[in-house]
């Protein structure tokens, strides 16, 4: 899920209450919606100089290796959901944003992209001898991109009900007036993989009412090496019923 349902009234009365002091401390309230949570189920704690940066289902000897970067709401020991799409024969980490779980820090685009990258260096030298691919589902396709600009990329991107650019998300919600103005993480997808050679391949889910399919479409259209499929469902249904399977090759 990439935006919670809010009336352009409220953040109207925010912007006459706050004038232009704590405007992006507001639009990062309507953008990343972190839980707390213990964690609970089989999923293992990844862990980084002594802390949990993450949650994984690790394989001896796997074929290959996942970065799983999850969407704007919850936090990453709830994606045990996720698991059954990758093949049994691969490993899956799936990365703790800064701000969710129990993990500190503050969630924005710069502290996004810096806890993946350095998730993503961290399975490089993990895993020197296997593909090391990234999937992400929602908000995670923007620090999953970032990651395809690296000097070495991701042998593989696969994108889950992603965005272009999530500025145009955030305009189907918002008058352009106030997001030109409060929004301050704005990734480009459309941008960050101009340049990525690797495969790509792009879901749009056809009653996606959060992120509207058009945007996957935009983004696949931009990338003339990407595949692109529209699965049934909205926005938090790609899951479901094998509508996607993650695998390379």
């Amino acid at each position: 899920m990439i935006f919670k349902s809010i009336t352009t009234s409220i953040i109207l009365l925010a912007l006459v209450l706050f004038g232009t002091v704590g405007c992006t401390s507001i639009a990062r309230r309507l953008l990343f919606h972190p839980t707390h949570r213990p964690h609970n189920n089989s999923l293992t704690p990844w862990m980084w100089n002594g802390k949990i940066i993450g949650y994984a289902r690790q394989i001896v000897s796997p074929r290959n290796v996942w970065l799983l970067l999850h969407g704007n709401a919850g936090q990453a020991s709830d994606r045990l959901y996720a698991v059954p799409s990758f093949s049994s024969d691969d490993s899956v980490f799936i990365l703790e944003y800064p701000g969710y779980g129990s993990r500190a820090g503050v969630p924005s685009q710069e502290t996004f992209n810096r806890a993946g990258r350095e998730a993503y260096l961290l399975l490089r030298k993990t895993y020197p001898h296997n593909p090391v691919c990234v999937a992400a589902e929602s908000i995670g396709s923007g620090p999953a991109s970032y990651l395809a600009s690296l000097s070495q990329p991701p042998d593989k991107l696969i994108l889950i009900v992603p965005f272009d650019i999530i500025s145009l998300v955030a305009k189907d919600y918002f008058p352009a007036f106030l997001v030109d103005r409060m929004l301050k993480d704005n990734w480009d997808n459309v941008e960050a993989l101009a340049n990525y050679q690797g495969p790509v391949e792009i879901f749009g889910a056809e009653a996606d009412s959060i992120i509207p399919v058009r945007h996957a479409k935009a983004l696949a259209a931009a990338l003339p090496r990407a595949k692109m499929a529209v699965i049934g469902g909205g926005h938090n249904d790609w899951s479901h019923q094998g509508r996607v399977t993650i695998r390379n090759p």
